[in-house]
């Protein structure tokens, strides 16, 4: 007789737990294997993916430089600094990010931005560019920033800390007030979001934004209404992730991940990410 629906349900629910059980006795955790399953698949798309030729330039979004717990996100500074020197040794042209944005840029141009405004862009990112002369932008939580010295988190910038880039020559945007997924936001929900962090930042440094970064930057968190209403708030570029994924209305990114070794970067250069989002 063959067995119930339900019993083999339960030995299927079984089978589960003590696969999990196993996973977590030899330390493999969800996110390990979300990070594995990244890395290998950038590889493979950096030595076997399509090349894409672009007729205008790259603009790269990196988060953390020497901050473990950023996981994928956090970029060595000593491979920051190589990838850097690499792309300027292949001829690359540093440019801003609205350069890129408003006009295409040339073949050769590259532009560089962070999110997050963690505390390494102040101590590795902004020293290394500014030896370089290379241009940046930094897009902001404004909730993040307005927590700093609260005890809540010590994290991210202070807003003098971001400030003081600025005034170094660094270009400000608006990374959102909570770093929310925006595909599942409410309309009133979203429009806060945009106007009161491009108030807050106009209110913190004098500068009001007009480009945002959406915060996970993928295709599935951005919607047609929120590109309406950022445009309301006042927001002329918003730039999301790759190439051929983003939403209609926003300028693409590639984003860096710690995976990117020189073989990895070289591919990212050479457009093989262009279809690729990040969704760790």
């Amino acid at each position: 007789m063959s067995p119930s629906v339900p019993l083999v349900a339960e030995a299927g629910r079984g089978t589960l737990r003590a696969l999990k059980r196993t996973a977590r006795a030899v330390g493999i955790t969800r996110g390990r294997a979300a990070a594995a399953r990244m890395a290998t698949e950038r590889y493979a798309l950096a030595v076997g993916g399509r090349t894409r030729v672009r007729p205008g330039g790259r603009i790269l979004c990196y988060h953390s430089l020497g901050e473990p717990s950023y996981g994928v996100n956090d970029v060595s500074p000593a491979r920051f600094r190589r990838q850097i020197e690499t792309a300027l040794r292949a001829g690359y042209r540093f440019v801003p990010a609205e350069v890129i944005a408003e006009t295409g840029g040339a073949p050769h141009d590259l532009a560089i931005t962070f999110d997050d405004a963690c505390k390494s862009v102040l101590t590795v990112g902004a020293p290394i560019l500014s030896a370089l002369g290379l241009p940046w932008s930094l897009f902001v939580v404004s909730g993040w920033c307005e927590a700093i010295g609260t005890g809540r988190s010590d994290a991210y910038l202070s807003w003098q800390e971001v400030e003081a880039l600025a005034a170094a020559g660094a270009r400000i945007g608006s990374h959102s007030v909570t770093h929310p997924d925006f595909g599942r936001l409410a309309p009133d929900q979203a429009a806060d979001e945009l106007v009161r962090s491009r108030e807050t930042i106009g209110r913190r440094l004098g500068i009001v934004p007009t480009s945002f970064a959406i915060p996970l930057g993928q295709s599935m968190n951005w919607s047609t209404a929120a590109g309406r209403l950022a445009r309301e708030a006042g927001y002329r570029t918003v730039y999301a992730q790759a190439e051929e994924t983003r939403p209609a209305g926003t300028v693409a990114r590639t984003f860096v991940t710690r995976f990117d070794d020189a073989i990895v970067f070289r591919g990212l250069l050479r457009g093989r990410f262009d279809a690729w989002e990040e969704w760790v």
